[in-house]
């Protein structure tokens, strides 16, 4: 239905604009067929019957009833040659352009030009929903919720321990009102560390499967994009997102792609990265006590993360996802 919507804003813009377009053109459009050298030579002959005198548009009906129409100089013996040579002469009156009109089509292409940039910007600042070409502003996070995520810890095998430190995540997502009453602080933030196929993701996906709540799956590399502030406004819409979903698990696979020490690049990719970043703890430091999201991020560059990322309040717990041992290779 979104695509149906944009396809039919986009073809009212080009029906529009090959309208004004024709309305200039039509000006310019040659519309005489004969000659005037020509036209006169007939009037001397006495082939021509009637003219009608439209502004600079000569309109000719020829003594066979042929009509045609030609141009005008500015001549100013061109009343007197025809009536002259026994041509009866029509004058209409020149049609004047309504005011409102002449405004229309004076201002029309500079509408239009706005019209088209709010229209480019609100698809990047993420007004259009869907995966238009232009959504550059909405989140590429893939969500999957209760049915789709069948993920449970008897899938995972191999990391123990890591399973044990984040049951109490599972525990507080089932029941968040039972640790409020309690005064307990569940971390907002659990980054993942350790090897490549360790089981990071999957550890994550198990964690949402055991709580039964929504999961939304990024990478990091995805919230950067060519133009400045598509990472932001992908990092903003990502927690309205998953607000609106609560509780909830937002999991940011490979986060040091855009959680890099800032200052340790120049140019306008880093600038963008680092305003990407900047969106990010600041939507972490701005969640309520009970709002009930837990983002987990992933990475094997832990010593590479800028250290706002692992302070009290964003990712201030991490949990080892080593190589397994013979046991758990075994399982």
């Amino acid at each position: 239905m979104n695509n149906i919507k944009q396809l039919a804003i986009w073809i009212a813009i080009i029906l529009v604009s090959l309208f004004v377009f024709k309305q200039f053109d039509s000006s310019s459009k040659a519309e005489g067929q004969v000659d005037y050298s020509q036209f006169m030579q007939q009037v001397k002959d006495g082939r021509i019957a009637k003219v009608q005198i439209d502004g600079r548009v000569l309109r000719v009906t020829t003594q066979d009833n042929k009509t045609f129409n030609t141009y005008a100089p500015n001549d100013p013996w061109l009343v007197s040659d025809l009536l002259k040579n026994h041509v009866v002469v029509q004058a209409k009156p020149e049609e004047q352009e309504s005011v409102l009109m002449s405004i229309f089509v004076s201002w029309f292409p500079m509408i239009l030009l706005i019209g088209v940039w709010i229209f480019f910007m609100r698809q990047m600042q993420g007004g259009g929903k869907g995966g238009g070409p232009f959504s550059f502003g909405k989140s590429k996070a893939r969500q999957l919720d209760e049915s789709s995520n069948q993920t449970t810890f008897a899938d995972v095998a191999g990391c123990d321990e890591a399973k044990e430190e984040v049951t109490e995540l599972v525990e507080f997502l089932r029941d968040p009102g039972k640790f409020q009453k309690l005064g307990g602080r569940i971390p907002r933030g659990v980054l993942m560390v350790g090897p490549p196929g360790t089981g990071k993701t999957l550890l994550a996906r198990a964690i949402a499967g055991e709580a039964k709540v929504p999961f939304f799956t990024i990478s990091g590399s995805d919230f950067v994009e060519m133009f400045v502030g598509v990472g932001a406004a992908r990092v903003r819409d990502m927690f309205e997102t998953a607000k609106k979903n609560s509780p909830c698990i937002i999991f940011i696979d490979e986060i040091d792609a855009v959680g890099r020490s800032r200052g340790a690049g120049t140019g306008g990719g880093n600038d963008e990265r680092e305003q990407t970043l900047n969106q990010m703890l600041v939507e972490m430091d701005g969640f309520e006590a009970n709002s009930g999201v837990i983002v987990i991020a992933a990475t094997n560059r832990a010593d590479v993360l800028d250290k706002a990322l692992l302070r009290p309040g964003r990712f201030d717990r991490q949990v080892m996802v080593g190589l397994p041992d013979i046991k758990g290779r075994e399982q």
